[in-house]
């Protein structure tokens, strides 16, 4: 995971998935990373990852093409 940066950020999981979803479409592979307490489940968010090389593009359609 070295080579992969954070390019959204949700305490919503659905978000995340819909982030995920939108990016993969566009041929950017990328994960969502779970950062929920495990105790208290209302804390912490899920983040998703992407390359280092899909930076750009990913950040890109994030702000341009999805909208909550």
């Amino acid at each position: 995971m070295e080579n992969w940066i954070k390019v959204f950020e949700s305490p919503q999981q659905i978000r995340a998935e819909i982030v995920k979803g939108v990016l993969e479409e566009n041929d950017i592979p990328a994960v969502v990373l779970s950062k929920k307490e495990t105790a208290y489940q209302f804390l912490g968010v899920y983040e998703v990852h992407v390359s280092k090389e899909n930076l750009m593009k990913a950040t890109n359609l994030i702000q341009n093409e999805i909208s909550f």
